[in-house]
């Protein structure tokens, strides 16, 4: 087969799919995985995709490959954070055991928790501080911090959190894509992220908008996994996604 002919096949299927394999296209275009890698490679370069591990996604998708550091997610869309946590908050009742995820978003409703009976588990040393501050039953998940999140990742962490039975989780994301779900730079918090929603009864993943249509390297959960609490209808891949509850309260 030609280059070019190639390389209108890639596109095309990259147009219908948003993102490949090269699993995939080794098997639908008849091609050894090298040659693949080089097509990828150049239609990278030329910018008619991106290029990531183990594949490609459209242009318009973006891949995220670093986590920023607590500091510098704070300014960062935070009106749209707000109204999200905010909401979230009132979805606690007396005598939810919940799970609170390590992040920004989910660090947030804290200050809207009801003073009600609740317990809360989490693996965010930061949101633990915050909660006992407010008089609210903490459990702190014990394991490896994790400097940039803040976040208690490892073996041990998984381990502690097996053990729960959640009534609510609220968990945040990186980002979201309809193909590769909600995910997440590094593959030790995604583990926690993933043991934590299987041991929830109700499952929330707090979402700006800002990260519809994003792939990072470690997927936690498919896109239909639990309620996605977000504040702006999703366009895209996720258009018409039926598990999106948009918040529209100020």
């Amino acid at each position: 087969m030609l280059t070019e002919k190639r390389y209108d096949m890639i596109l095309k299927l990259l147009n219908e799919k948003r993102s490949v394999t090269v699993t995939e296209l080794t098997e639908h275009l008849k091609a050894s995985e090298s040659t693949i890698r080089r097509d990828l490679n150049a239609l990278d370069q030329a910018g008619r995709l991106v290029k990531v591990f183990g594949g490609a996604v459209a242009m318009e998708m973006s891949f995220v490959s670093e986590e920023p550091s607590v500091e510098q997610k704070l300014d960062v869309n935070m009106e749209e954070k707000q109204k999200i946590a905010r909401y979230a908050a009132t979805l606690i009742e007396a005598g939810d055991f919940i799970y609170l995820d390590a992040g920004t978003t989910t660090g947030l409703m804290i200050d809207y928790l009801p003073q009600k009976q609740i317990t809360i588990v989490t693996n965010a040393v930061d949101h633990a501080k915050r909660l006992a501050a407010r008089g609210i039953r903490v459990l702190l998940i014990g394991g490896e911090l994790k400097q940039t999140t803040e976040a208690i990742v490892g073996n041990q962490a998984i381990l502690n959190i097996q053990s729960y039975h959640f009534t609510k989780g609220f968990f945040g994301t990186n980002s979201a894509s309809k193909k590769e779900g909600f995910t997440t730079p590094d593959y030790n918090e995604a583990l926690v992220k993933k043991t934590a929603l299987a041991a929830c009864l109700k499952k929330y993943i707090l979402c700006d908008s800002a990260k519809f249509d994003k792939v990072s390297s470690v997927t936690f959960a498919p896109i239909d996994e639990g309620t996605v609490l977000t504040e702006k209808s999703p366009q895209g891949s996720l258009a018409g996604s039926k598990n999106f509850v948009v918040v529209t309260q100020e």
